[in-house]
């Protein structure tokens, strides 16, 4: 039987650093230093298994119902998050399907902030609304007197982003909880930009916290999953209805390979958000760079807000921004980037770069600037800063032809 480490058990004591390293591992019969990798489906029964509900969301049963390496991953972001209780599935999207799935019925109402990841703003304006009948009104999560505005009797969620991907608003977490509480409805955050130690959203009120664990708390760009954590009561009800019956559960390989990458998190942290800031001085401060957003910076609209509320600690590790000129310039500057690799995703250990489009029915609702040139999204990993400086800087002036401003 595996149980967790008695001595290392009181969450409550332990620094960030020491929970990344320490939380949800597991000593077994092995006694090996960690959760070993268990990809067994099954389990073995007691004797009399004819009283067991095969629904249950107890460990050791089935690996659909709960497996070790989710629990283990599970306890440990229930530890990284200050949560009650959490659920590790196959990916973010997964993740936010859960949510909006078990919590949300027929004849609902839901507010969605009008700057959100793509697959959320499919799943409201298009997929739930279309087949299932639940109304989504999208809202500048910015203005808390709009989004009062737009509650009415039958909202039930409040989803938004503690920073929106890509435009990097900031969502006054706080401002909304005190909303949503009014309003009994339940308000979901997505911190994937924000993982914790750098920001915990429900010791500002949310109910529930959803991550894309293949993004930072991973790390490492090489294992999908999702994850939500919150009340137990309202995490439990995933784990019946969202996990088990439609069964988009985290595989045993990929949980560890988080549980593994997430050891280091603070520390990339640490290194990925200075270096963005400075990029972010660097872009702003040269005449062929059209715009920058990143909250860091004293001309972002939510600078102030971001200060208080994610207490000095940095302002995350992804930026957005244009070089002067159209899509073929973005293309031509991404093209001259040596160490920068143009590909999806974010929160890597290396930094990604990806130009968007002005295409698509939520960029409507993306600030002008965005609108007129797209944007490039620019993830920044653990490179050595100066290495990433000067890589951007050679880029500039390969694109443009030399000369700084």
């Amino acid at each position: 039987m595996i149980e967790s480490r008695p001595d290392r058990s009181d969450h409550a004591t332990l620094g960030p650093l020491s929970l990344a390293v320490h939380g949800g591992n597991r000593i077994d019969s092995t006694r090996a230093l960690r959760t070993p990798l268990v990809m067994a489906n099954s389990y073995l029964l007691p004797d009399d298994p004819s009283d067991i509900s095969w629904s249950a969301t107890t460990e050791g049963l089935y690996t659909r119902n709960s497996g070790v390496n989710q629990a283990a991953l599970e306890e440990k972001l229930v530890a990284l998050e200050g949560g009650e209780a959490a659920v590790a599935l196959a990916s973010g999207v997964a993740a936010l399907h859960a949510v909006f799935f078990t919590h949300v019925r027929v004849g609902d109402h839901v507010l969605v902030s009008d700057v959100t990841y793509e697959a959320t703003w499919r799943l409201w304006s298009e997929l739930l609304p279309n087949r299932y009948g639940i109304e989504a009104t999208f809202v500048d999560i910015s203005d808390l007197d709009a989004v009062r505005d737009a509650v009415r009797p039958n909202t039930r969620m409040i989803c938004i982003e503690a920073i929106a991907n890509p435009t990097t608003k900031v969502a006054d977490v706080t401002g909304v909880a005190q909303i949503a509480r009014e309003a009994s409805a339940i308000l979901v955050v997505d911190s994937t930009f924000t993982p914790p130690p750098f920001y915990r959203p429900l010791a500002d009120g949310a109910d529930l916290v959803v991550h894309s664990l293949t993004k930072y708390i991973n790390g490492h760009g090489d294992a999908m999953g999702g994850a939500v954590i919150g009340k137990a009561d309202l995490v439990e009800r995933i784990k019946a209805d969202a996990m088990v019956d439609v069964g988009g559960i985290i595989s045993p390989f990929n949980a560890w390979q988080i549980q593994r990458g997430s050891v280091t998190l603070p520390l990339r942290l640490r290194q990925q958000f200075a270096s963005a800031h400075a990029i972010a001085d660097l872009l702003d401060a040269d005449s062929r760079v059209e715009y920058v957003a990143y909250p860091g910076l004293p001309g972002h609209e939510q600078h102030d807000l971001a200060t208080r509320q994610f207490g000095g600690s940095g302002y995350g590790g992804t930026l957005a921004f244009a070089v002067r000129g159209g899509p073929d310039m973005q293309n031509r500057f991404v093209s001259q980037l040596r160490l920068i690799t143009s590909g999806f995703s974010l929160g890597h250990d290396d930094s990604l770069i990806v130009h968007v489009g002005t295409e698509g029915g939520r960029v409507r609702y993306y600030p002008d600037e965005f609108r007129h040139f797209g944007h490039l999204r620019l993830s920044v990993g653990i490179e050595d800063q100066r290495d990433l400086l000067d890589d951007v800087e050679a880029a500039l002036d390969a694109t443009f032809g030399g000369g700084t401003s």
